[in-house]
């Protein structure tokens, strides 16, 4: 009798001691896999579409620089293991507008007006929103990442799947990615305007480049 009572006694100071050890593990996992968020913010942001020039005469035209000058999001990374991690991104079409010094003021005001009327029309379309799905990547060592941001890219009522190489830093409460990527227009519907009949016109491929800042919530 004495010695079932030992063994109980043994059995249960056992369980006991493994359930503190497992809790104290997935406390320690849980800690060193914090996911850190950051609010992205777009006055210390660039988010510019490059509108490359072709036709006959490409050589007369000037590429557009298209900045989406308002955007939200939020952006995810674990620090040790890169993953769980995350993006989203939504820019208001109406305020993209024209930035190349190479067109006037009073062009600019021309191209901006086609931007609303044909290519964007916001009224139809207020957001362009890129949604990640996967992303994966390697670190390069003081808080920088190498990534590929996989995701869908929702524009125009039209959705298809992107990935978005990205270098990311971490320094104290900010994140800062930058990298660029390309898409088709005809993949998106997106309607492009052309000079001189046609001769000048946009190149389907269009070209995104991103400097974004975001601050820890």
């Amino acid at each position: 009798m004495n010695g079932s009572k030992r063994f109980l006694r043994a059995l249960c100071g056992a369980t006991l001691f493994v359930s503190v050890l497992v809790g104290s593990t997935r406390a320690i996992s849980t800690n060193h896999a914090a996911v850190n968020r950051y609010r992205l913010d777009a006055s210390q942001s660039k988010f510019i579409a490059h509108a490359l020039r072709g036709g006959l005469l490409w050589f007369k035209g000037h590429e557009h620089l298209v900045a989406a000058r308002e955007f939200t999001g939020e952006a995810e990374i674990t620090p040790d293991s890169i993953t769980p991690a995350s993006l989203r991104l939504s820019v208001k079409t109406e305020t993209m507008g024209e930035t190349s010094s190479a067109f006037t003021d009073q062009q600019k005001q021309i191209i901006n007006k086609e931007l609303t009327e044909i290519v964007l029309l916001p009224a139809k379309y207020p957001e362009i929103v890129f949604q990640s799905t996967d992303v994966t990547g390697k670190p390069r060592g003081n808080g920088e990442y190498d990534l590929k941001i996989s995701g869908d890219l929702s524009l125009l009522g039209v959705t298809r799947r992107i990935v978005i190489p990205a270098q990311v830093t971490l320094t104290g409460n900010d994140l800062r990615a930058h990298g660029e990527f390309s898409i088709n227009r005809s993949d998106f519907k997106v309607k492009a305007t052309s000079a001189m009949h046609g001769l000048i016109r946009v190149r389907d491929k269009l070209k995104f480049t991103f400097d974004i800042v975001g601050h820890k919530d």
